[in-house]
């Protein structure tokens, strides 16, 4: 082997492997991008410190899911939308889990009778 095989060898798209590295400037754009995202992430997380994950069954699903889309809305000044909120929270828990049952949704769906007992309606002064 030759010495100018040898310098081709080391040099690769234009960077010695012995000269520190620099990311082209066609990606920095693709890591700010990976940057938002984490950002995005830890403040998704910091969100369930306060809206957990396990709230988003039962009937404050809705109610949890507007508290995160607030969260994340405050935090970055621009809009979220609550299936924004879901794609994200979906990288990190199975929301198939979360989803409520048949015996749930019977439950919540269920009709009792109510009225209220007589004593209600009579006077205290009689």
């Amino acid at each position: 082997m030759n010495k100018k095989n040898g310098d081709k060898e080391d040099e690769q798209d234009g960077l010695s492997v012995h000269s520190p590295c620099k990311a082209p400037n066609s990606s920095s754009s693709s890591l700010r991008k990976e940057q938002s995202q984490v950002d995005l992430e830890l403040k998704l997380l910091e969100a369930l410190e306060i809206y957990p994950p396990v709230k988003l069954q039962g009937i404050h699903r809705h109610f949890v899911l507007y508290g995160l889309t607030e969260y994340m809305r405050r935090s970055f000044n621009r809009q979220f939308s609550a299936s924004d909120v879901l794609q994200m929270l979906d990288r990190f828990y199975n929301l198939e889990m979360l989803k409520p049952d048949d015996e749930d949704s019977r439950i919540l769906n269920q009709v009792e009778e109510f009225s209220l007992p007589p004593s209600y309606f009579t006077k205290e002064g009689s």
